[in-house]
């Protein structure tokens, strides 16, 4: 059974720069609708740049009325001051999403790449042209864009593969040899 038609927003929350990406599943295409970067202002106290945050994804949210969301799981592996003001940026646009009444998904940044690059370990440019060459775009995306876009268009795979009814299992292999990926299809 078909989910028919859905918008995905794709948010790559970050603290300087956070992306969006909006596309369209539509008969198991993925389409371009829109994506663009939040910029904080320099001269602004930390309360303004996260209300000007808060306030350009409700425009976002508003302009493109997407039907759910899809965002990137925050990875900080740097110092606890950066980490809070991550996740700052990163419950201001959970709050964004969660006032609009959104249905919020979030992946892994390596599930991201993996779904969209087919490396867990892509790097930046990678992705960016991946997502350009995906969508058919006429100029590659800002990096945070980009990964705005690979966001939605994991969350929009996720769903053409759970149309087709497939479900998918990863079971550890032996030392030092990956994973084993079993894929069967639902009953």
């Amino acid at each position: 059974m078909s989910e028919g038609p859905a918008r995905i927003l794709g948010i790559d929350p970050g603290s300087q720069v956070t992306g969006f990406g909006v596309v369209d599943r539509v008969d198991g295409q993925i389409v371009h609708v829109a994506h663009g970067t939040v910029r904080s202002r320099a001269e602004a106290s930390p309360a303004g740049r996260l209300g000007d945050l808060y306030r350009t994804l409700c425009e976002v949210i508003e302009a493109h009325h997407p039907d759910v969301a899809s965002v990137e799981q925050v990875f900080v592996s740097r110092s606890a001051r950066s980490a809070l003001i991550l996740g700052q940026a990163r419950g201001v646009a959970l709050a964004a999403l969660g006032a609009a009444g959104l249905p919020v998904h979030e992946y892994a940044p390596t599930r991201i790449k993996q779904s969209v690059t087919g490396s867990g370990r892509a790097a930046k440019i990678q992705v960016q042209r991946v997502v350009r060459r995906r969508l058919e775009l006429s100029a590659t995306p800002a990096a945070d864009a980009a990964d705005a876009l690979a966001a939605a268009i994991c969350h929009a795979q996720a769903g053409v593969i759970a149309e087709l009814g497939v479900r998918s299992r990863v079971r550890p292999r032996g030392r030092g040899r990956g994973p084993v990926v079993r894929v069967r299809r639902a009953p």
